[in-house]
C-alpha cells in the first residue's frame, strides 16, 4: 500500500511544479519572448503619463490594423521608426536631439526634422512678404555657428506665411554623422530670411519650441532605420480579409472536458489542418506599461491532421504530397505523415516607449499565421 502511495506521489510531482520552478519557467519564457522582439530587457514605463506624438500614432494606424498586423508594408522605409522630442530647451531656433538609444547596428535610411509653424506675426508698413526662406543648418562649431565653417546647410526652401502646421526637412546626412561620432552632435540651427535671403527683423515666421509650447507641437526628429532583422518570408500585401477575423480570445482559456473515449489529442488528429486563434495579451504578460499599441494580437496557430490523400484545400507542397503517399503505402520505415504548419506569415507592428521615453514604431516579421497547410 505504501509503495502504491509513493508511486502516485512520484507520478503527481511533475504535474504540480513548485512556485519557484513556475516563476523560473515564466522568467525564462519572457526572456525568450523579449529576444523575439529584439530586446534584452523590457523598457521601464514612463515615469508620468505621456501622450505619444500624433505623427507616430497616425503612422501606426496607416501601417497596421487595430491588432498591429501590417496592412500596408510599402509605407515604412526599413523596419523601425524612431521619434525624438527636443528636450534640451536651447535658444530658440536651435535644436539638439539626444540619439543615444539608436543601436549601433541600425542603418539610418532617412532622417526628418519636423517643426510646427506658428501663425505669422502681424506686419506693419506697406512691405508684406507672402513667403520666407527657411534654412536648416548642421552646427559644426557649438560656440560660433555663424563663423566661417561653423555650420553646414542641410535644407532650404520657401515657406508660406499663411496659416500654421508642420514643416518637414530632410537632414539624413547630419544624423548619419552623429550616429558615427556621437561627440559631433552639436545640434541644428534654423534661420528665417526674406525670399532673396535678405534679413528679416523680427522674422515674421516662428516655429514652436520645446520650451514654450504644447507637447504636441514640440520640435521632433524622426528616423527611419533598419536593424537588419528579417524573417524567412517576404513582405506580404497585408492581412487577408477574405474570411471573418476570429476575435482575440482571453489569454486564459478553459478547455472543455470531452465525454467519451476520445481524448483531445485524438480528436485533433481527426480534424483537418486549419488555423485556430492564439491570443497574445501584452497586459497579461506585464508589458502594457510601455507598449502603446496594440494591447495584444492574434498570432493564430495551425492544428489538425494531414490525411492521405491530400486535397488542394490542404495547400500541400509537392514534397508533402510525396511524403503522404510514401507514408500511406508504407514504402519506407519511419516516414510520418506531413505536418500542419503555417504556410503564410504576416508581420506585426509595435508602437512603444523605449528606455529614454522616446516613441518607437517597429515592425516584426513572421509573427502571425496567415494560413495553414500540410508540409
Amino acid at each position: 500500500m505504501l509503495g502504491t502511495v509513493l508511486l502516485l506521489l512520484a507520478l503527481a510531482k511533475p504535474l504540480c511544479p513548485s512556485p519557484a520552478g513556475a516563476a523560473s519557467r515564466r522568467a525564462e519564457a519572457l526572456k525568450r519572448l523579449l529576444e523575439v522582439f529584439g530586446m534584452e530587457d523590457p523598457p521601464p514605463p514612463p515615469a508620468h503619463f505621456k501622450q505619444p506624438p500624433q505623427y507616430m500614432v497616425d503612422l501606426f494606424n496607416t501601417v497596421a490594423n487595430a491588432d498591429g498586423v501590417t496592412k500596408n508594408p510599402d509605407i515604412l522605409e526599413g523596419n523601425t521608426v524612431r521619434s525624438f522630442l527636443e528636450k534640451t530647451h536651447r535658444e530658440k531656433m536651435q535644436f539638439l536631439f539626444v540619439l543615444s538609444s539608436v543601436a549601433k547596428n541600425e542603418k539610418i535610411l532617412t532622417a526628418e526634422l519636423h517643426l510646427f509653424r506658428l501663425w505669422p506675426r502681424a506686419t506693419e508698413g506697406p512691405k508684406r512678404h507672402h513667403f520666407c526662406q527657411v534654412s536648416v543648418y548642421q552646427v559644426l562649431e557649438k560656440n560660433e555657428p555663424d563663423a566661417p565653417g561653423g555650420k553646414k546647410l542641410l535644407a532650404a526652401r520657401l515657406v508660406s506665411l499663411q496659416g500654421s502646421g508642420w514643416e518637414v526637412f530632410a537632414i539624413t546626412q547630419a544624423v548619419r554623422d552623429w550616429t558615427e561620432d556621437e561627440s559631433s552632435n552639436q545640434g541644428l540651427l534654423v534661420t528665417v530670411q526674406g525670399p532673396g535671403g535678405s534679413p528679416l527683423d523680427p522674422p515674421p515666421l516662428q516655429f514652436a519650441s520645446g520650451r514654450d509650447h504644447h507637447e504636441s507641437k514640440k520640435p521632433m526628429l524622426v528616423l527611419f532605420t533598419d536593424d537588419g532583422r528579417r524573417g524567412a518570408s517576404p513582405p506580404m500585401a497585408g492581412f487577408p480579409d477574405l474570411q471573418p477575423r476570429a476575435p482575440i480570445l482571453p489569454a486564459k482559456m478553459s478547455v472543455p472536458k470531452l465525454t467519451g473515449p476520445r481524448s483531445t489529442r485524438s480528436l485533433d488528429r481527426l480534424q483537418p489542418c486549419q488555423r485556430h486563434p492564439l491570443s497574445v495579451d501584452f497586459e497579461e504578460i506585464g508589458w502594457s506599461g510601455w507598449i502603446i499599441s496594440p494591447r495584444g494580437y492574434n498570432a493564430y496557430h495551425c492544428k489538425g491532421s494531414c490525411p492521405f490523400p491530400l486535397g488542394e484545400n490542404m495547400r500541400p507542397t509537392n514534397h508533402a504530397t510525396v511524403q503522404s503517399i510514401i507514408n500511406a503505402l508504407k514504402l519506407s520505415e519511419g516516414v510520418s505523415s506531413p505536418c500542419c504548419v503555417p504556410d503564410k506569415l504576416y508581420s506585426i507592428n509595435l508602437l512603444y516607449f523605449d528606455d529614454d521615453e522616446n516613441v518607437v514604431l517597429k515592425q516584426y516579421d513572421d509573427m502571425v499565421a496567415g494560413s495553414c497547410g500540410c508540409h
